[in-house]
């Protein structure tokens, strides 16, 4: 059975950091790109970065990059996401997702992360 179970989401104040797990089960992990992706209420789902099976990284929105970082720890089936810096705008449902080849596609449940003074 295939699970993405995201954690490390919370409530954290403007300039602060969160580091978000992703554990994963049921699917050859280390061969699936990994990806976060977050949404704020009444706004569309975003990708904020992936990084691929062999480690390559991209992180898709300006506005993260320099504060997002994603990795991945194959051995123990997880994929990280670093967030420093954090402003109000960042406040969203983080969600996890595993894809291969564009076929395979499973997502986590998501973690609320809330910037807020």
């Amino acid at each position: 059975q295939v699970q993405l179970v995201e954690s490390g989401g919370g409530l954290v104040q403007p300039g602060g950091s969160l580091r978000l797990s992703c554990a994963a089960a049921g699917f050859t992990f280390s061969s699936y790109a990994m990806s976060w992706y977050r949404q704020a209420p009444g706004k569309e789902r975003e990708l904020v970065a992936v990084i691929t099976s062999t480690r390559s990284r991209t992180s898709d929105a300006d506005s993260m990059k320099g504060r997002f970082t994603i990795s991945r720890d194959n051995a123990k089936n997880t994929v990280y996401l670093q967030m420093n810096n954090l402003k109000p705008d960042d406040t969203a449902v983080y969600y996890c997702n595993a894809n291969k080849l564009g076929k395979y596609d499973y997502w986590g449940q998501g973690t609320q992360v809330t910037v807020s003074s």
